[in-house]
């Protein structure tokens, strides 16, 4: 690096770093959490922004600082990432730990999946009609364009699912290392956890029922785990700020506009479908007999916070404590709920997204779109796709090579839109962790252990930091 290089880096390192300390102060200050992850994507937007005006894009200067500044914002999601697997696994057991009655599980169970694979369906149809009835079906987006390196991650991840069968995928999601799974080195590694994790806790209730003692003290163990792993969760979570500012200004200052401004009409038309199923979502509960106004206003934290930060897996203890302490959802069902819809049925990465892309690049190979047969299969291959799909970086993509891939389709299209991907995915994973929350209204709802009283409670709310209004 060279001298001319080093002045400018080390200034925008200064202004990093003092912007990290504003978000500090202001916590000292006491600012809630909410107000202060959204004061960081403000801070953000106009470091990222002002680093690509000033410094060039792709610019070496540029690069180097912003390798520096992804310490704190890849530092940030990959804690997350590490937190995953462990609080899955805690999560769904102690699910089941908590539960004194037994006759309601299977219950919980299919009216939960009910909900995800449903709106899933929905979403898959919404995608498909988004495309095809706005003249994106058969776009060539010949002004975007992606470098090699994307392209060659991305037929890396293709070669990696291009054999892969309905049935073998399927089977993939059961595990045969259940170490290697926690260490996530398979694409289906989180549902292989669920699918363990739900084993271990059918285990505890046949145990529970021979040996009282064996499960009283493994009873204790998980919730000792249940409270380390919590515990580390809120420690991670107070550095969301700080990781949010780091990772918007990142995406600011290596976005191309003009491909952003070629793909509008794509980026416009996601959001409107991504709205369409949020009315949808409302609908179901307005059929549980749940005001839509009183969730938005009791969801908005945990909703406000996958939006910035773009991680389902990060959102999921805040998805559990609203759902538990806003919502008036029993603690098995949210724990159930908040869990199974990390992996399944994500509405916007695993729903929308596949969809759009395949019912647009469909007419480039001489596929009729409105045919009823694309329609089904499509719809049918998103669904099953829809397991796996991880809640941290990168599920949309994979869920779309796999249908992209089943479907016969080329991928180049997923490199093609990877310029606006920032941008959707905040959207996306808003509308991922609300369709969990209204799977778990709608389960506990349907074996009667939704606590009104509680939901109809205007002072019974969680903040973004995880900790209870009162």
């Amino acid at each position: 690096m060279s001298a001319e290089t080093i002045a400018p880096v080390i200034v925008t390192l200064a202004v990093f770093a003092a912007l990290l300390a504003v978000l500090k102060l202001l916590k000292n200050r006491g600012m809630n959490f909410t107000p202060r992850v959204f004061i960081a994507l403000g801070l953000g937007i106009a470091l990222g922004a002002g680093i690509q005006l000033a410094l060039g894009l792709g610019s070496e200067t540029a690069t180097t600082a912003l390798d520096w500044m992804s310490l704190v914002g890849q530092g940030y999601i990959s804690l997350l990432k590490m937190l995953v697997m462990p609080l899955v696994f805690v999560a769904i057991v102690g699910a089941f730990t908590r539960t004194e009655s037994t006759k309601n599980l299977g219950r919980i169970g299919a009216v939960v999946l009910a909900v995800l694979l449903g709106t899933v369906a929905v979403a898959a149809l919404a995608g498909w009609a988004s495309a095809a009835f706005t003249g994106l079906a058969g776009a060539s987006f010949t002004d975007a364009s992606v470098d090699a390196s994307k392209m060659d991650s991305l037929q890396t991840r293709q070669d990696q699912v291009s054999d892969l069968t309905i049935p073998q995928e399927l089977l993939s999601f059961i595990p045969t290392n259940i170490f290697a799974d926690l260490a996530g080195t398979r694409a289906t590694s989180t549902i292989a956890v669920v699918v363990f994790s739900a084993i271990v806790g059918i285990a505890y209730l046949k145990l529970r029922d021979k040996d009282s003692d064996q499960a009283a003290f493994f009873k204790q163990l998980i919730d000792s785990l249940y409270g380390i792993v919590m515990r580390i969760v809120s420690m991670v979570l107070g550095l969301a700020p700080y990781g949010v500012l780091a990772l918007i200004a990142n995406v600011m200052a290596t976005s191309d506009y003009n491909a952003i401004l070629d793909l509008g009409k794509f980026v416009l038309v996601s959001y409107a479908v991504i709205i369409f199923m949020f009315l949808v979502h409302c609908l179901i509960l307005a059929a549980n007999r749940v005001s839509p106004l009183t969730y938005l206003k009791k969801a908005f934290p945990v909703l406000s916070f996958a939006f910035v930060a773009r991680t389902s897996a990060g959102a999921l203890p805040l998805n559990i404590e609203t759902q538990r302490r806003a919502l008036g959802v029993d603690a098995a069902t949210a724990n159930f709920s908040a869990s199974f819809g990390l992996s399944i049925g994500q509405n916007g990465c695993a729903g929308i997204y596949p969809a759009m892309l395949a019912t647009i690049i469909a007419p480039t190979v001489g596929i009729d779109v409105f045919s009823p047969a694309f329609v089904a299969g499509l719809v049918a291959v998103v669904v099953i796709s829809s397991f796996g799909v991880a809640g941290v970086g990168g599920g949309a993509t994979f869920a779309s090579l796999i249908v992209l891939g089943t479907m016969g389709l080329p991928i180049e299209i997923v490199g093609l839109l990877a310029s606006v991907e920032p941008l959707i995915d905040m959207g996306r994973t808003a509308l991922n962790v609300s369709d969990a929350m209204v799977a778990g209204v709608t389960a506990s709802n349907a074996v009667g252990s939704l606590d009104r009283s509680v939901l109809n409670d205007p002072n019974a709310r969680v903040s973004a930091d995880g900790q209870q209004d009162l």
